[in-house]
């Protein structure tokens, strides 16, 4: 627990070493409330984003890496937005490719290291029933606990090659309408996985709390679960020997 709270007392003392630099403004309450618990702690996040990206031609990997970790570090951002986007935007985005370019919608992600396994599970079944089905818990050889919020309904569609359109205009407004319909329902599970999440934290709080002042209770109780006499504590005796006194 010492090793946890050290950790996250580092990792959050250092900046943001994200592309955009900031948490993305419609998960920062979920972002807030989990690194406001002391069992939980975010590495990374992404609120879900349309973005445009040139992608070079494939290049063989080195010993040891993927492929698409060699494009990923290579390619060319030529548009990225975490709102809704329109077609005139990724049109123009396009004017700028000389290679591949692809257009992609991204959904939330968020990467969370639990101090106990107990609060994994606990953000992966609330994660489950917000709509995020690709949710996972993973653990490391050294016990390092890690949960991944994930979806499912993302969207790749190449649209140039050697930087020529290859569909038309009327497609790539298609494309963009169903991007923006999905980010709009990504929105909406985020606002369910929020309010879940807010719910499931005050629930374990008070059944902690409540079973706290269930051993409070029972430090007053005799072996039977009955409360020790007050007469019992100031006299000191039972009634019979109180009979007796008085005889």
């Amino acid at each position: 627990m010492a090793d946890f709270k050290r950790w996250k007392e580092q990792r959050l003392s250092r900046g943001d070493a994200s592309r955009k630099g900031s948490v993305d403004e419609p998960i920062e309450e979920i972002v807030r409330l989990l690194n406001g618990r002391e069992t939980f702690c975010t590495t990374s996040s992404c609120s879900g984003r349309v973005v445009v990206l040139e992608q070079p031609p494939a290049a063989a990997p080195a010993a040891g890496t993927a492929g698409f970790e060699i494009q990923k570090q290579s390619c060319t951002w030529l548009m990225v937005t975490h709102q809704l986007c329109s077609t005139k935007d990724v049109l123009t985005a396009l004017q700028k490719a000389a290679a591949d370019a692809i257009f992609k919608f991204e959904p939330f992600v968020l990467h969370v290291q639990c101090q106990d396994l107990e609060d994994a599970q606990l953000l992966h079944t609330v994660a489950i029933e917000a709509g995020f089905r690709n949710s996972g818990i993973t653990v490391s050889r050294k016990g390092k606990i890690m949960m991944a919020v994930r979806s499912t309904h993302c969207l790749e569609v190449p649209l140039t090659q050697k930087g020529r359109l290859m569909v038309s205009e009327e497609y790539v407004d298609f494309v963009v309408q169903v991007a923006n319909r999905k980010m709009e329902e990504n929105w909406k599970r985020i606002n369910r996985f929020y309010n879940s999440l807010k719910f499931a934290l005050e629930s374990k709080n008070h059944s902690m709390t409540s079973l706290s002042e269930e051993k409070e209770k029972g430090n007053g109780m005799d072996s039977g679960g009955r409360k020790k006499s007050q007469a019992t504590k100031k006299d000191g005796g039972s009634p019979s020997h109180q009979n007796k006194n008085v005889e």
